[in-house]
């Protein structure tokens, strides 16, 4: 057997692979149009960052995919693993370390001081959500906590940073209870309205997004309003001071947010888990068969979520080596 960097000829016996192997740790099988979609025509894809293990006989038994980019979050120190996936009889530590030091020889090449495995990676690996008939979420945040990858990369040096917890809900359970509606009223009392944004009665909504460092949600919110995306604000006497979307289903079922923020100058008034309610009520009202997402497992907003009717279904590790 023998590491070879990427060749197109390889795809088919990749996907093989993927649909035999990774789908064991949960993640969504890959046709010949996703694999293109995820790995292949991602301008971050680098022939020379991704790594068959190829027996004599030509089998493929491994794969290893990793990516960098000076665009990325911390893109100018770090580089990013994407997997690492091996045959069930080629899943040794020496086998795993062979790929591992392909993908790590290569960040070091291109001047990278660390390698993580953590959320800002740009090729998104869906997985199925467990005990669900299909459900699925388009990224994983981290390594699988009990996946044999884990286990290994803790003794070659990785060190666990944070634990993301996947959330998820079942949206025909779902509704608001007593607390949070009696919340609601006593926001209305100070002037606050948690409610589907209506131009015709609400603005700000710029003004709102620039108190938040985020320049994804500065455009995503923005271009969602301005387009009639259906998006839940929190606003004071008509004025934008907090956002939760925008209220998407997708077509897999689930309800795709890009996030909820309320406005420093208006924290303090239980406006977040309004939000956080509102929204899963707006997507009750489409059709939206249910919601996941992450948390770290030591944010108290975990709370929120839990009260909504979120569990815990599946944890992800994040993880660094310094290079």
């Amino acid at each position: 057997m023998r590491i070879e960097s990427w060749d197109p000829s390889y795809s088919d016996a990749v996907i093989r692979l993927w649909n035999t192997e990774a789908v064991k740790d949960g993640y969504k099988e890959l046709t010949g149009r996703s694999f293109n979609e995820i790995f292949l025509s991602s301008r971050y894809f680098d022939k020379d960052n991704t790594f068959v293990v190829r027996e004599e006989d030509g089998t493929i038994t491994g794969f290893a995919c990793g990516c960098t980019g000076s665009d990325l979050p911390l893109g100018a120190v770090a580089g990013y693993i994407t997997c690492i996936v091996l045959s069930e009889d080629r899943q040794t530590d020496a086998n795993y370390r062979l790929l591992l030091e392909a993908l790590e020889g290569r960040f070091r090449q291109l001047g990278k001081k660390q390698a993580d495995v953590l959320f800002f990676n740009p090729m998104m690996l869906p997985w199925y959500i467990p005990d669900t008939p299909g459900h699925e979420h388009n990224n994983a945040p981290g390594v699988p906590a009990d996946s044999r990858l884990y286990g290994f990369l803790l003794g070659e040096g990785y060190i666990e940073r944070a634990r993301e917890c996947a959330m998820y809900l079942n949206l025909s359970e779902f509704s608001i209870p007593d607390e949070i509606r009696a919340k609601e009223a006593r926001t209305a009392a100070e002037g606050y309205a948690v409610e589907l944004f209506d131009p015709a009665r609400h603005e700000g909504i710029e003004a709102m997004l620039q108190g938040f460092d985020n320049p994804l949600w500065q455009q995503e919110i923005a271009a969602s309003t301005a387009n009639g995306v259906p998006v839940v604000i929190a606003a004071h006497r008509g004025q934008a001071v907090g956002f939760a979307g925008p209220v998407i289903r997708q077509e897999s079922g689930r309800g795709y947010f890009a996030g909820i923020g309320v406005h420093p100058d208006h924290e303090g008034h239980g406006l977040g888990s309004l939000l956080f309610f509102k929204l899963c009520e707006a997507f009750k009202g489409i059709g939206t068969e249910y919601m996941s997402l992450y948390t770290g497992s030591t944010n108290p907003a975990i709370r929120i979520y839990e009260k909504a009717g979120f569990e815990t279904v599946k944890q992800f590790a994040v993880m660094r080596k310094e290079l």
